[in-house]
């Protein structure tokens, strides 16, 4: 059986010795140690043929994977899934069908009306506990080869100097793309790295998201996707799998115009030429030339990347003096942060 751990309070991988006795789990890496935490603390988030996922139902963003054979004494003492959930085993499915139904009106008369308002008014802190959950629903896959995360944290001091603390990591996921969280986090797609023509082009992506961090358009997306529910979470910690919200949320077309902005001033002020993130937009803009009827809905809702890429190479006209983002070798360090990383945990996200 293989292991790995969340806290819930660092976005820190660990892969501990698992221990049980009648007192509850025990854990422990090195000079750490957890435990015993009691049976009745701990909650099941998924359990298939590759292993059981586990929470505490005390700490937000707790997690504890389970891999591949648990033995029989552990697994017996190990909480069954909750079929429906905490609020819908207190009151029942049929009252709790109506309660929804009536959290569903509120959604659409108040929340799906101002999305950005109430995103906004969600407090920080809670708004931190939701990315941390978030971190935990990566796994393994949270990649941290050798130097790797030195470098991208150059990288973002490039693009951003000042300003409040960020948490950017790269994830073993085989998608060319990133994506902004809650609470200051950033992922970063592998592919994006493999695909890149330098870094450069990643500082553009890369800027773009920190705009929507900035902008608190990350859970403005997710309120227009999921309406208040997941707001309702936070109250809870209830927020696993929101992930899979936020992937399939779309920000809105003034959002991505607004966070091209910021990406836009990020690269002049700092000396990085936005030419890579245009050529990164006209390869999107071939793609898009050959999307279906029916993905004009997603269109008209966000700028068309031929419209992203004639911004960026006119903001180019006012540029002078621009250095890579990086040095050639963080820039090779960085692209190897996953191949390197000889224990992450490779695939598609869970959802």
């Amino acid at each position: 059986m293989e292991a790995w751990h969340y806290d819930g309070l660092v976005a820190r991988r660990r892969h501990p010795r698992v221990r049980a006795d009648a007192d509850g789990l025990y854990l422990s890496e090195g000079d750490w140690a957890e435990g015993p935490i009691p049976w009745d603390a701990l909650v099941t988030r998924d359990r298939n043929a590759q292993g059981w996922l586990l929470g505490r139902r005390d700490r937000d963003g707790w997690r504890l994977g389970l891999e591949g054979d648990v033995p029989a004494d552990l697994a017996a003492r190990l909480p069954q899934p909750v079929r429906y959930g905490g609020f819908i085993d207190r009151i029942g499915l049929m009252p709790a069908a109506i309660a929804c139904a009536g959290v569903a009106a509120i959604v659409v008369a108040v929340g799906m009306a101002a999305p950005g308002w109430v995103a906004k008014a969600v407090p920080m802190s809670w708004e931190r506990r939701i990315g941390t959950a978030m971190i935990g629903d990566f796994g393994g896959r949270l990649c941290d080869g050798p130097g790797g995360q030195a470098a991208l944290d150059r990288l973002v001091r490039r693009i951003e100097p000042a300003g409040e603390p960020l948490d950017v990591r790269v994830a073993a996921v085989p998608m060319v793309n990133a994506a902004a969280l809650p609470g200051g986090r950033i992922v970063i797609f592998e592919k994006l790295l493999t695909e890149a023509s330098g870094p450069d082009e990643v500082a553009g992506v890369l800027a773009h998201e920190i705009g929507h961090v900035r902008h608190r358009d990350v859970l403005s997306a997710m309120a227009r996707q999921a309406g208040i529910g997941l707001l309702l979470a936070s109250f809870t910690g209830d927020v696993g799998n929101a992930l899979g919200t936020l992937i399939a949320a779309r920000y809105s077309r003034g959002a991505e115009s607004a966070a091209d902005g910021y990406a836009i001033a990020a690269l002049a002020t700092n000396g990085i030429s936005p030419l890579p993130t245009a050529r990164f937009f006209r390869k999107l803009a071939a793609m898009e030339e050959k999307l279906p009827q029916t993905a004009l809905g997603y269109l008209s809702s966000h700028p068309l990347s031929k419209e992203r890429r004639a911004r960026f190479e006119a903001s180019a006209r006012t540029h002078r003096g621009d250095t890579p983002a990086l040095t050639d070798a963080d820039w090779q360090t960085l692209r190897r942060i996953c191949t390197t990383d000889k224990a992450v945990v490779r695939g598609r996200l869970p959802f």
